[in-house]
């Protein structure tokens, strides 16, 4: 009788794991919990979402997943985003590293994801899906694996707060010191390179860099002379080392 149970219950569990597996839309309550039990204030901790085998069910799940299953706006921010976050981490676990000018190229132009049936870099989902689409703040919320990278949110993105998440990871980015610095005093804003990379998308969305920034800044005197542009904009070093913890066993 026990081992009849025991089959029955293997079999509901390879049934179920097939589903997970199959499933076209992605499960985002699986990448929630490996996220929740694996990043704390941005750091990642590789080793344990590598020895969580329902990572590969999520990778799974975005590659058998289609354009049908992501048509609204929602859908997609959520889609995409996590699928980057997801693939940075798969690439780090995978042996690649955005650490070198040549480490960089791979991880971004060449290394090639499952995603939607077909094949996609992190760099094609990041310029040919997420930006155009007109909505700076994916800027705070994909992580490409490094330390001046926004913090990785530990938890997963979802089609029904996908706008207040966005909101809150670039209210974090921008008010986050160690990303951005801003001296009233001196009128100079020390900020993230991002800023100067992607400037044509906050301006687009903003008027300006200084304009987009004071949407976010916390500082009431900051804001107003954002708004202004009073401040002369220094672009920090950008910082490729890894974001969190990967044993080299």
């Amino acid at each position: 009788m026990q081992s009849r149970i025991s089959t029955v219950v293997l079999s509901v569990l390879a049934t179920f794991l097939t589903v997970c597996v199959n499933a076209a839309v992605p499960d985002y309550t699986i990448f929630d919990d490996i996220l929740a039990g694996n990043v704390r204030n941005g750091f990642v901790d590789y080793d344990g979402v590598a020895s969580d085998k329902r990572f590969e069910i999520f990778l799974s799940q975005l590659d058998s997943a289609t354009t049908d299953d992501i048509a609204t706006d929602n859908q997609f921010f959520a889609f995409y985003i996590n699928a980057y976050n997801a693939l940075a981490i798969d690439g780090i676990l995978d042996g690649y590293s955005p650490k070198s000018a040549w480490g960089r190229r791979k991880f971004f132009r060449k290394l090639e994801f499952g995603v939607l049936g077909g094949s996609m870099t992190l760099e094609m989902i990041e310029h040919e899906r997420l930006r155009p689409r007109g909505d700076p703040r994916i800027h705070f919320a994909i992580v490409c694996a490094s330390m001046s990278c926004p913090r990785l949110l530990n938890r997963a993105y979802l089609p029904e707060t996908i706008d207040v998440q966005l909101h809150e990871v670039a209210r974090r980015f921008v008010n986050d010191p160690t990303r951005n610095r801003f001296d009233a005093k001196r009128n100079i804003a020390f900020v993230s390179q991002i800023f100067n990379w992607f400037s044509e998308d906050f301006e687009k969305a903003g008027g300006s860099v200084q304009k987009y920034l004071a949407r976010f800044v916390d500082d009431a005197e900051v804001q107003d002379l954002l708004r202004a542009e009073e401040f002369t904009l220094r672009y920090e070093d950008y910082d490729w080392s890894l974001n969190g913890y990967l044993s080299e066993d």
